[in-house]
């Protein structure tokens, strides 16, 4: 045999040792050339490649809506609640969109059989993460015979009735809200202690309190659309007149201040006033409707000195209370 190489190894086609010599030497001459040259190509290819449309960008996800961690399971229930109420024999299915087992469900009263007149849940407790009790009063009643008139037993029958529904709602993927069981009907929650509130004694308003002439002036005009609300509010001020105003005329009743059991005690007619002086006060109010209807009121009110005479700063959303639930101070403040 010869010394001659194969015609063919691995694939590569090789002639004599002096082409494969040079070959060899091209080669490594390239790779070096492209080593080299690496750093600048990639800032080139960078520079030089086309823009992305803004339009061709994955479209964003959507976000997610901000839900109060009760808001959700109370509503829930309460429609909930309605429904199961008012179901009867061969309407099962009408459950299914909050029972996920509805199918299971057999019915054996008429639908519609009674009439709910209102639900509202009055308790939300956390069992566990995304897993609540929900507590759902209903006003219902027997639905009415299409004959009028009836016997007095059958008024009494049907009479409304307040009843107490506790319903296990549970959050799943998506935050998709079901119902785990059917309700169960409970008694009436226990009604709380009313709590202490930090004003002084209430007393009859006196009309030589600037703060008061401020005060009848402000709800007339809130209430009853009497004059320009802005007149009496702070500058800045987002509180606007109700429209159509819902009463014909509004009195001041009894008013309390905190700190005092003498409203306008510490300021009397006359008297020079600091700018930026503060007052919280609990007012009571008498509106008649335009039918002649009375119909007390009561709100928290903030005044703000200005210029020697005193603005409604805020109507406040909620009472002072001289100890806040789960708090150890002795005073809220304002909302």
């Amino acid at each position: 045999m010869s010394g001659a190489l194969p015609v063919e190894a691995g694939g590569w086609a090789l002639g004599s040792l002096g082409a494969a010599a040079n070959a060899v030497t091209v080669l490594r001459r390239a790779a070096w050339v492209l080593l080299l040259a690496g750093p600048a190509l990639g800032v080139w290819a960078l520079l030089a490649r086309p823009e992305v449309a803004v339009g061709s960008a994955a479209p964003e996800r959507a976000a997610g809506a901000v839900v109060d961690a009760s808001a959700g399971p109370s509503g829930f229930a309460e429609l909930f609640v309605a429904a199961y109420l008012e179901a009867g024999e061969g309407t099962e299915g009408s459950l299914a969109a909050f029972l996920p087992d509805a199918k299971s469900v057999v019915l054996s009263a008429d639908p519609g059989s009674q009439v709910v007149e209102q639900v509202a849940a009055v308790r939300v407790r956390a069992v566990s993460e995304g897993y609540w009790a929900v507590t759902v009063a209903a006003r219902t009643r027997p639905a009415k015979d299409a004959a009028a008139g009836g016997t007095e037993s059958q008024g009494k029958a049907g009479a409304e009735v307040l009843r107490y529904f506790r319903v296990p709602v549970r959050s799943g993927p998506a935050g998709a809200l079901a119902a785990v069981s059917l309700p169960a009907e409970v008694g009436a929650p226990t009604v709380g202690k009313a709590p202490a509130l930090v004003y002084g004694q209430g007393v009859v308003p006196s009309e030589a309190d600037a703060g008061v002439r401020t005060l009848g002036g402000f709800f007339a005009s809130y209430l009853a659309g009497e004059g320009e609300l802005d007149r009496y509010m702070s500058p800045g001020g987002s509180l606007a007149s109700i429209v159509p105003a819902p009463y014909a005329s509004v009195a001041l009743g009894r008013i309390a201040e905190y700190g005092t059991n003498a409203p306008g005690a510490a300021f009397p007619e006359g008297a020079e006033i600091a700018d930026g002086t503060r007052r919280r006060l609990l007012v009571d109010v008498t509106a008649v409707d335009h039918a002649g209807v009375e119909r007390p009121l009561t709100y928290a009110v903030a005044l703000k000195a200005r210029g020697g005479r005193w603005e409604v700063e805020a109507v406040e959303a909620a009472p002072l209370l001289a100890v806040p639930s789960g708090s150890g101070s002795t005073k809220e403040g304002s909302n």
